[in-house]
């Protein structure tokens, strides 16, 4: 059953077999020696699909612009594939017996599972049956049944990297675990709908463990804290790096920053939530009460994708002392609803001095940040947001800030998203003191 539900979706023979399959099922559609169906019906339906996909188009990427990033064409195309599934399927069933009429709809059900196939092979997002059915990952445990806090932790001592002080004892684990948890918005009220998730290495399941930096990972919009789970698959990730160093990495913390899938509350403080509040406050008083870990801030770090990404270099621009560390992973040069006029209208009713308060590339323009350091990663055939980064790398290197520029596989979707993160967790380690610099 777990190799079923672990079968990959996004590469190999599953995406294949079924793209094939859905091409077969629309040539078959497709097909009927009747010359009606071919001068009438075809051009009704194919007209009425590419209208719909037109206008779909214009709604959600030029009008409404519910999302930060705009929707790639291709995955409109294919939209549009099974919009034309789902009209031959419905043709199908006039002046046809009922066989016939079952083999359409089963035809029309292939073609959209050969839609729905592409678009998530183009994004990453779900990775297998598992991620798709929400199912709890194979390594989850109840959080409730982790041994958080240990005996007197190992000391780091001054001026080394844990890594050289540290030799795990027989019993620690080969892999880290993943939980979920609700953290509460105590002083923030920010409305979490959402458990956030935490990745726990096999060191920090040792005991007397040592006290490990923290990583806040943070979602796109529309997303979610599972996000880096699924696409991301974090916990490999980790993993792979805590197997190279004695099972030491970083204690890392998903939290629900959006308070939706698809909220939008622009990462700061404003008429639409206290987020900024809620993920500089909140949630670091409560990994600090809870997790037994480096209470230095001065290890922790901060890193997301897309709006997660923006969020990132938000906060790590509005809070450094809390985050001097950040990556900054396919984000964009302004938090946004779509636009600057509606974006200031709507969060900060019309007050252009108040998002400039907060605007990253202002704050980078007027404030100094002596002690901080960040990544700037963007897959090279993203071209929305590759000049986007590419504004936010040079307003921090006038800054001042040390930061990286890197330019990974992909485009706006999890193979350049996962290749940001693990490209920059060397780099990451070393600011966090796990390894030598």
């Amino acid at each position: 059953m777990n190799m079923v539900l672990d079968g990959n979706l996004v590469h190999g023979a599953i995406p294949v077999a079924v793209t094939v399959a859905g091409l077969a099922a629309g040539a078959l559609l497709l097909f009927r020696r009747d010359r009606r169906w071919w001068s009438r019906t075809m051009p009704i339906v194919t007209a009425a699909c590419a209208v719909t996909t037109f206008l779909l188009w214009l709604v959600v990427d030029i009008l409404w612009k519910p999302f930060p990033d705009p929707v790639p064409r291709s995955v409109f195309a294919w939209i549009g594939v099974a919009l034309f599934g789902i009209g031959l399927a419905i043709a199908w069933q006039w002046r046809s017996r009922w066989p016939r009429r079952g083999v359409g709809v089963l035809a029309g059900i292939m073609v959209v599972l050969a839609a729905g196939a592409n678009i998530n092979a183009h994004y990453g997002h779900f990775p297998s049956l598992r991620a798709a059915f929400e199912l709890p990952p194979a390594n989850e445990v109840p959080f409730t049944s982790l041994n958080l806090v240990t005996g007197t932790p190992i000391p780091r001592s001054p001026g080394r990297a844990l890594l050289d002080g540290w030799q795990p004892p027989s019993t620690m684990p080969k892999n880290g675990v993943v939980t979920q948890v609700s953290i509460p918005p105590a002083t923030s009220h920010f409305p979490v709908t959402r458990s956030a998730y935490l990745y726990l290495p096999p060191a920090y399941r040792t005991s007397p463990r040592p006290l490990l930096p923290v990583l806040v990972l943070l979602h796109g919009q529309p997303g979610g804290p599972r996000d880096w789970i699924n696409g991301g698959r974090i916990a490999t990730m980790m993993d792979r790096f805590a197997a190279a160093h004695k099972g030491l990495a970083p204690v890392v913390v998903m939290p629900d920053s959006t308070g939706s899938a698809f909220g939008n509350p622009l990462c700061l403080d404003s008429r639409l939530g206290h987020s900024e509040t809620y993920l500089t406050g909140d949630v670091p008083g409560w990994i600090k009460r809870t997790l037994q870990i480096d209470p230095d801030n001065r290890t922790w770090a901060v890193a997301g994708y897309s709006y997660g990404g923006t969020c990132a270099l938000q906060l790590a621009l509005r809070k450094p002392d809390v985050f001097p560390t950040f990556v900054d992973i396919s984000g964009q040069d302004e938090p946004t609803l779509g636009s600057r006029a509606r974006t200031v209208d709507e969060a900060f009713g019309g007050d252009e001095k108040a998002f400039r308060q907060v605007n990253p590339i202002d704050l980078l323009a007027t404030r100094g940040y002596p002690g901080s350091a960040g990544v700037i990663s963007v897959g090279r055939s993203d071209s929305v947001f590759l000049p986007q980064q590419k504004h936010v790398f040079e307003a921090t290197r006038r800054n001042g800030i040390k930061v990286t520029w890197r330019e990974t596989v992909g485009s706006h979707n999890w193979q350049a998203w996962s290749a940001g993160l693990s490209d920059s967790l060397a780099w990451l380690a070393g600011r966090m003191g796990l390894i030598k610099q």
